[in-house]
């Protein structure tokens, strides 16, 4: 009897135990992060920071399955809210963290000051429009484009055309931007709370603000079956302990280096390939001026937001390869077709509206910025929209 319950428990323990095939991926990782490290050791650490951000970034997408889009089908769909729910875990954790630095940087908020770095951008009518033009197009390609970047860490293919359509997004947003910002951004207000309120009360009004919403996500919220799986490597994370983790590295990253934000290098790659194309402007009026996730004209290989993706993509391949989750999957016609187009509306949205889900909405409202809860709203929109459209007349 003893020697049976010796066996079944050494059995048991092997079946629980990963095989080293599941961390040749963190292997490969720490190769890849050496390497860089070489490359950038004469410069300044940030961009080795920058590059483990994004690792522990994409891991904790990847784990926890932090997809915009795939949070709100969800609740569309089954009324799942627990996904939304880890976003407002993730704004409360920012908000607080956020607050403490800002009180570092700005002892008083005084306007007009602002303080260094953080996304608060203006609010105008062409927020709206991005908002939900990158709303629909996430609802179109089935991703945003932090998803998009994990989801390619996975093997998903059709990520690639994702992003063929959100450099050409960019750049059809480029050709127009001097008329938009000339007209309606130069003169639009930008609106931080704690001008208006305090640190004190803003973080008030932000923390009502999201007990309302998750209040309003408990109340429609039905029950879910719960994943049933007898290797814990292949557990996903609850999407709580994901909205927590996202919220301390948007906190950590903020303070060391940058708000979080995927956009800034896909925009310094389109804009010069737009340039190359000769597509571009002579001058984009303002933009460099702004705040948001946005690109500049690089004049270097090696960018923060650069070695961020990387390293986002590195994070999500190695977590794949872990949990198994890691598989190639050629697109067909269909996908490639949804994941232009979407891509597109995503591109051009995340353009004009100086950011996506990460750098506006995740980065914008723990910064306290009206901008962040404006693309919040109409990106929501934009996201039910597209759903419908795509289901119901596109691709359905």
């Amino acid at each position: 009897m003893a020697a049976k319950a010796a066996i079944f428990f050494t059995m048991n323990l092997k079946s629980n135990i990963p095989s080293i095939k599941n961390y040749s991926g963190i292997i490969f990782i720490l190769i890849i992060s050496l390497l860089i490290n070489n490359k950038v050791k004469n410069l300044d650490e940030v961009y080795y920071l920058s590059l483990w951000f994004g690792i522990s970034f994409g891991v904790v997408l990847q784990r926890s399955r932090f997809c915009f889009y795939c949070i709100s089908r969800d609740f569309i769909e089954k009324k799942n809210s627990e996904g939304l729910l880890g976003i407002i875990t993730a704004l409360i954790i920012g908000t607080l963290g956020y607050h403490v630095i800002f009180g570092a940087f700005l002892i008083e908020p005084v306007f007009p000051q602002l303080p260094p770095n953080a996304h608060i951008s203006p609010v105008s009518i062409i927020l709206i429009l991005g908002s939900l033009s990158f709303g629909f197009g996430m609802a179109i390609a089935g991703s945003c484009i932090s998803a998009q970047l994990y989801r390619l860490g996975e093997g998903l293919l059709s990520s690639i055309f994702a992003f063929i359509g959100i450099i050409f997004g960019f750049m059809l947003a480029y050709k127009i931007w001097n008329y938009f910002y000339l007209n309606i951004i130069y003169d639009a207000p930008v609106f931080w709370f704690p001008h208006y309120f305090g640190y004190a009360g803003s973080i008030v009004i932000q923390i009502i603000l999201l007990a309302i919403l998750a209040l309003a996500l408990f109340k429609f919220h039905k029950k879910q079956k719960k994943q049933i799986l007898k290797s814990w490597w292949k557990v996903k994370w609850p999407t709580f302990v994901g909205g927590i983790l996202v919220g301390l590295i948007g906190t950590v990253a903020f303070l060391r280096i940058t708000p979080l934000g995927v956009t800034a290098e896909i925009g310094n790659i389109s804009r010069n390939l737009g340039e190359l194309l000769n597509v571009m402007p002579i001058r984009l009026e303002g933009f460099d001026t702004l705040r948001g996730c946005i690109g500049i004209v690089k004049t270097i290989f090696l960018t923060n937001n650069g070695l961020f993706i990387f390293g986002l993509v590195l994070g999500s391949f190695a977590s794949a390869i872990f949990s198994e989750d890691f598989k190639i999957q050629l697109p067909n016609l269909i996908e490639v077709k949804k994941s232009l187009l979407g891509g597109l509306f995503m591109g051009f949205g995340a353009m004009v509206a100086l950011g996506c889900t990460v750098g506006n909405l995740l980065s914008g409202i723990m910064a306290a910025s009206l901008s962040g809860w404006v693309f919040l709203v109409f990106c929501g929109l934009g996201i039910y929209l597209g759903w419908i459209i795509k289901n119901r007349y596109l691709f359905g």
